[in-house]
């Protein structure tokens, strides 16, 4: 699985890559997770406010803090296929 964490390294973005971390320890998952600083990389995704949270390609979210429930729940749609 690879989660990508999209913002400049705003609060934000470095409260979003730790819960996400969290989230993949919680659940015992082998994830890549990356952070994206570079602002063309993050437009090319089509996201333009940050943070943004991105799951094997398909962006989950941008613009806004998910709730780690919500994290959790994206995470585990891609594990059960």
């Amino acid at each position: 699985m690879e989660i990508k964490i999209l913002g400049p390294g705003c609060r934000k973005c470095h409260q979003l890559h730790s819960d996400v971390c969290a989230v993949v320890e919680e659940l015992g998952l082998d994830a890549q997770i990356t952070k994206v600083e570079n602002l063309d990389i993050i437009a090319s995704y089509g996201v333009f406010l940050t943070p943004g949270l991105v799951i094997n390609g398909d962006v989950k979210v941008a613009g806004r803090m998910p709730k780690k429930a919500e994290i959790k729940k994206w995470i585990l749609e891609y594990t059960q296929h």
